[in-house]
């Protein structure tokens, strides 16, 4: 995990805000450094630039707050919602992530583009790009 830290995918507004704990437990850390180390670190190296993450990990009290899917990956420590800093950089940044050759589970542009939403499985990864 060279550009990424486990606390930085565990942090929330809304788990502040509401006083929840959005810690994620053994398994899902393990998945959030499986997405690091196989996506998102690939990604800023690629990108050369400054990556943040919009959104990663999330409880189901905490997902269920900000409006995510039940079945979101969010939930489990395999997705995050990363952004360059602005709609048209992540575009780009959406661009260079669909033609770089990475493996990814999916891919899509979160509310015309404020972040970009990768997901990442250890297997079965589909390269699924959903347009929304």
């Amino acid at each position: 995990m060279k550009h990424f830290t486990i606390i930085e995918l565990s942090r929330s507004a809304t788990a502040a805000q509401q006083g929840i704990d959005n810690t994620p437990n053994v398994e899902q850390q393990a998945n959030l450094r499986c997405l690091v180390e196989n996506l998102l670190d690939p990604i800023r190296e690629r990108w050369g630039r400054g990556i943040t993450v919009a959104s990663g990990f999330r409880t189901p009290q905490v997902n269920s707050l900000v409006g995510g899917s039940a079945t979101s990956d969010h939930q489990t420590g395999r997705a995050a919602d990363i952004s360059a800093g602005n709609p048209q950089l992540n575009r780009q940044l959406f661009e260079l992530i669909k033609t770089s050759g990475l493996q990814f589970d999916q891919m899509y542009g979160v509310s015309n583009f404020a972040s970009v939403h990768v997901s990442f499985r250890k297997t079965g990864n589909r390269n699924q790009i959903i347009t929304v």
